[in-house]
């Protein structure tokens, strides 16, 4: 985003400033468009690519057999999948210092998870609520974390963990270590008091954060355009004096992009707003019907599948081979079945671990 301000105003000698006669501005917002550049462009290697499809692959099959595993009641609470939204995750894990710069993110927190390099063997531990899982059973599917991957959670409350976000990259800033906080929220979340509030304090103290928007549409069943007044929501940048962009979330190199450029200026210490546009193919939750869109509406932004996309252009380059390719999906499709067998024979965490991981230091002076 960048702005002309022409303005007419007098500045008092205690920095105050009377009304201008006239005020005229002019904004731009970047916005990347898919399809205009090759992975070469973009610097990333042919085995690179070929891992990224991978990992992709790993997050809609892990996320298929969630849904399988919650029908059989093997999950329990809620369940809100990442299916068709796997190039966000994707294209940011790539871009971003992996273990050193920091991810806080929604309930919508396996892909980012597995993303990240997270195991399926621990995250659908979790899921199952055992003790192997990422959270030691104790998070489920809202709530991963990791201390190695700087994976700040998973977050259940709208909006809340936002926040947080901005006191990871202003410790980030305060420490000096170069990193930078990728804070992903939904676009039912930009409504909330604390997105403004949070985006506000970015703003002013000139932090090294991403504000990621991941607009897949829908907040639960409501539609944007019925949401916000304004449904172009890299807009908002423009109140707190960031830069704003708008990227196309179905595809990996978009995104990929999209996140390097923007991960490059929060390491200047310029925070930022990117609008990812995307899709969940799954309803809001496992609960959710999905009664608010058409049958053709969705099977129409079936049509634009990440997956799909990236395998067509491994496809067309030659990267790849089609039995190449299904053999990485019969391999992945083995992972996550380990992973459910895994998690059925991890144990449930023993009762007395309830008084655990509730305060870093042994010795708390509150403990008992």
């Amino acid at each position: 985003m960048s702005s002309k301000t022409s303005k007419s105003s007098k500045t008092d000698t205690n920095g105050l400033q009377d009304v201008p006669d006239v005020i005229r501005e002019e904004v731009e917002f970047r916005a990347f468009q898919a399809d205009e550049v090759d992975h070469g462009d973009l610097g990333l290697k042919d085995d690179q690519l070929i891992d990224m499809y991978r990992n992709m692959l790993l997050q809609r099959r892990f996320e298929e057999r969630a849904a399988q595993m919650y029908g059989k009641q093997k999950i329990s609470g809620f369940l809100h999948l990442y299916i068709g939204q796997e190039a966000i995750s994707t294209g940011a894990a790539n871009a971003m210092n992996v273990g050193h710069d920091s991810v806080i993110t929604a309930y919508r927190d396996h892909g980012i998870a597995l993303a990240l390099g997270m195991g399926a063997n621990e995250c659908m531990a979790e899921l199952f609520g055992k003790i192997d899982g990422c959270s030691r059973g104790k998070g489920g599917s809202m709530h991963f974390f990791s201390a190695e991957k700087r994976l700040f959670g998973g977050h259940g409350i709208v909006g809340g963990h936002i926040p947080v976000g901005i006191g990871i990259a202003f410790a980030h800033k305060y420490k000096e270590d170069g990193g930078v906080c990728l804070c992903f929220f939904g676009d039912g979340a930009i409504n909330q008091g604390s997105f403004h509030e949070a985006a506000n304090l970015a703003g002013l103290y000139d932090l090294p954060v991403v504000l990621v928007v991941e607009n897949n549409q829908y907040a639960m069943g409501t539609a944007v355009h019925r949401a916000s007044a304004e449904p172009d929501l890299y807009k908002q940048a423009t109140g707190y004096d960031m830069p704003g962009a708008l990227a196309d979330g179905m595809d990996v190199f978009d995104c990929y992009r999209a996140f390097s450029e923007h991960i490059e200026m929060a390491r200047n210490n310029q925070p930022s707003l990117l609008e990812v546009r995307t899709y969940r193919y799954r309803g809001h939750s496992m609960s959710d019907p999905g009664k608010y869109r058409t049958k053709e509406e969705l099977e129409e932004r079936k049509n634009a599948d990440p997956i799909i996309r990236l395998k067509a252009y491994l496809l067309e380059k030659k990267l790849s081979t089609n039995d190449d390719l299904d053999k990485i999906d019969e391999e992945v499709k083995q992972e996550v079945l380990a992973s459910v067998e895994f998690a059925e024979n991890s144990e449930f965490p023993p009762l007395e671990t309830i008084y655990e991981d509730v305060y870093v230091q042994d010795n708390y002076p509150f403990l008992a």
